[in-house]
């Protein structure tokens, strides 16, 4: 195995590592709690897989920001980063929603404030003329 290959892994692999590493993470302490309760732990796993969406694209652009090095990248790097966070914390709300109030800020209007920084962020780096 070249040296080269260790530092771009497999797609597929990455993904692979990515679900596995969201589903042990969360399995026993949080879903294996909730499963009794139908709906609830399917809002949960929705969020478990945008974080798992999230986490993997954010690793794709890390990887390629690294190689081209461009402001443009950068900008999405950051957006995909941003959109992480943002399904955490809607993961977090979807766990307990009375658990975190930023006083006049609820944990879901965070989320969706954050989704809209993501937007704009991917919006700047697809029309950054770099």
């Amino acid at each position: 195995m070249s040296h080269v290959s260790l530092l771009r892994p497999n797609l597929t692999t990455l993904f692979l590592v990515a679900i596995l590493g969201i589903a042990l993470t969360f399995a026993i302490p949080v879903v294996f709690p909730e499963i009794l309760y139908g709906s609830h732990m399917t809002h949960i796993l929705l969020h478990a897989g945008g974080m798992t969406l999230a986490m993997f694209i954010t690793v794709l652009a890390v990887l390629s920001y690294r190689t081209v090095r461009s402001r443009r990248l950068l900008l999405t790097m950051v957006a995909f980063a941003n959109f992480m966070f943002t399904e955490v914390t809607l993961f977090v709300w979807a766990l307990d929603p009375a658990i975190i109030n930023l006083g006049e800020i609820h944990i879901w209007e965070l989320g969706h404030l954050l989704m809209f920084v993501t937007l704009g962020l991917l919006a700047l780096g697809v029309l950054r003329d770099d």
